[in-house]
């Protein structure tokens, strides 16, 4: 709270903001605004709905000071940052954003939101320090009356996923984030514009394409599939390499790679499964010669964002909100990250300084593996949980809840009823 509390004027809606903080830290089984106010010790969760919308205070600042804290707290060499999307799935028409469409959330097409992120991962941790809500052309941008009611601003236009991507590598990169590399998966990597924008401010990229991108072959002259170098490369040609440690130890890959285009700088880079053949392309470049261990390093790390995203859902309740407006949207996504933030730095700062160990050796029974950040944000709540609830408390919440959703369902009745045809 001391990195973001001058972002707040009045003394309530900060105060607000860190039992919110606290909540989303909590073993509360749910983290929307019903469910933080009771664990907060509030009558009724009107605070934390008036922090979330209507009071003055800037997401978009907070975001600053997350990126700053995530720097200070995870910086070091070779930082990359990552570019990736998940989706939330709802229901209704109203939350800003929401349609039909794809999200590999659920891998497949729901009604849903689409937040396009960006990730920043060193060898000290990892976490999510931008944000941007996805707002579709057609359903949205172009609807004044459903823009209005959400409350999304009148200078927010359409832009594509890339763009949105690299609205927040710029400004990543512009606040003084030191990365060489960025990463992203086919969504991203297919996108022109948005590797040349990356090329233009002399920062390497490794991004994953389909593998019917057409390459540039023999010094640029002569275009091919991607799938189909594959076919020509000789057995000499493959290398194994680890893509970083697992959950059971390195993921060991084969990988190859070749020059693409005139450019030196500019490689194909093909990753093999060992066990099931599986191929997997990225395009490569950097403003200097690197050896392929180094693009082996960075296709790997853009798995830490699927880590970042299951963290976020899983431990500071990232898809838990229940609010359909812009404003409100940002700033419960932006508090959580920074409640995933801080859980990052934590489990840095306990991390023991210890020598890289040995793929190839067991680690010895009686070490324990460091802190996670599921075990510290378990042990967090032992001591900032408030006392347990009193009986008169428990049967207040209830009271209340069944209150609402009697008014809830009273509402959804009437509004069937008026649509429903009458002859």
């Amino acid at each position: 709270m001391d990195q973001i509390a001058g972002r707040f004027s009045r003394v309530e809606p900060r105060a607000t903001a860190r039992a919110y903080l606290l909540g989303l830290l909590s073993r509360a089984e749910r983290k929307n605004c019903w469910q933080l106010a009771e664990q907060a010790g509030l009558a009724r969760p009107g605070p934390m709905q008036r922090m979330l919308r209507y009071a003055r205070w800037e997401a978009d600042a907070v975001r600053d000071d997350i990126r700053a804290y995530a720097v200070e707290h995870l910086g070091t060499d070779g930082g990359v940052l990552i570019v990736d999307e998940t989706g939330f799935v709802k229901k209704g028409r109203a939350s800003a954003g929401v349609q039909r469409q794809y999200t590999g959330t659920a891998g497949r097409v729901e009604n849903s939101q689409v937040g396009v992120f960006l990730a920043y991962a060193t060898s000290r941790g990892r976490a999510l320090i931008d944000r941007r809500l996805y707002l579709p052309e057609q359903s949205w941008c172009a609807d004044p009356e459903r823009r209005d009611a959400a409350g999304i601003p009148d200078e927010v236009q359409f832009a594509t996923k890339p763009r949105l991507a690299w609205e927040m590598i710029a400004a990543a990169l512009g606040a003084g984030v030191e990365a060489r590399w960025v990463t992203g998966d086919e969504a991203y990597g297919q996108d022109p514009q948005l590797r040349a924008a990356l090329e233009a401010c002399r920062t390497g990229y490794v991004m994953a394409v389909a593998c019917s991108t057409r390459v540039w072959i023999n010094q640029g002259r002569t275009p091919v599939r991607a799938d189909t170098v594959t076919e020509r490369l000789p057995a000499t040609a493959w290398h194994r390499q680890s893509a970083g440690i697992g959950a059971k130890g390195p993921r060991y890959y084969d990988w190859a790679w070749i020059h693409i285009g005139s450019d030196r700088h500019r490689h194909l880079l093909i990753r093999r499964n060992r066990t099931t053949g599986e191929l997997a392309f990225y395009l490569c470049w950097s403003p200097i010669e690197v050896p392929l261990a180094e693009l082996v390093r960075v296709a790997g790390i853009r798995w830490s964002v699927e880590e970042c995203f299951q963290a976020a859902n899983g431990q500071v309740g990232l898809d838990h909100y229940q609010v359909r407006n812009w404003t409100s949207w940002h700033r419960h996504i932006t508090l959580a990250m920074l409640a995933l933030a801080f859980l990052a730095a934590v489990a840095a700062s306990v991390a023991p300084e210890r020598p890289p160990a040995d793929p190839h050796r067991p680690a010895r029974s009686s070490e324990p593996i460091s802190l996670t950040v599921p075990e510290i944000r378990h042990l967090l709540t032992a001591v900032f949980d408030p006392p347990t609830l009193t009986a008169a408390r428990l049967l207040h919440w209830s009271d209340w809840r069944r209150h609402h959703q009697a008014t809830a369902r009273r509402s959804h009745y009437r509004r069937r009823s008026t649509d429903e045809p009458t002859g």
